[in-house]
């Protein structure tokens, strides 16, 4: 009974060897023209198999991406209104110090600065100034 069930064994261990060398395009010359259309509609069949499956994932890849696009551009937005309204407030408390800084007395046009609070310690090259031109 081994004997027999051990031959068997080995015949299909050689049969499914000789298919693995038949669909790597090895040792052909021993298969009939039907033999070779039933190989070659096997062959079409799964790589159509493959192909599905690539399209598959790379579609499945591109959705996953176009939403990491749009998670990343909606943290990015995020992350400039925080900008903004962290430069908003430094604004707002750079023109809150300038303000506690005036004499009491004296009062401003909140659209301009009284000259005596602008920083005259700023000295500007001449590389600086830009001539004008008409043209």
């Amino acid at each position: 009974f081994y004997q027999q069930e051990s031959s068997k064994l080995k015949r299909q261990i050689r049969d499914i060897q000789n298919l693995n060398r038949h669909i790597l395009g090895e040792a052909l010359s021993s298969l009939s023209l039907k033999e070779l259309k039933n190989l070659e509609s096997r062959l079409e069949k799964g790589l159509s198999r493959v192909r599905s499956r690539k399209h598959e994932t790379l579609f499945a890849d591109i959705e996953f991406m176009q939403k990491r696009e749009m998670e990343l551009q909606n943290h990015n937005n995020f992350l400039r209104a925080k900008i903004a309204e962290h430069e908003r407030e430094q604004q707002q408390h750079m023109t809150g110090s300038v303000c506690e800084s005036l004499p009491p007395s004296q009062s401003y046009d909140r659209n301009f600065f009284p000259v005596n609070l602008i920083d005259s310690s700023h000295q500007y090259s001449r590389q600086d100034q830009t001539a004008l031109q008409l043209v």
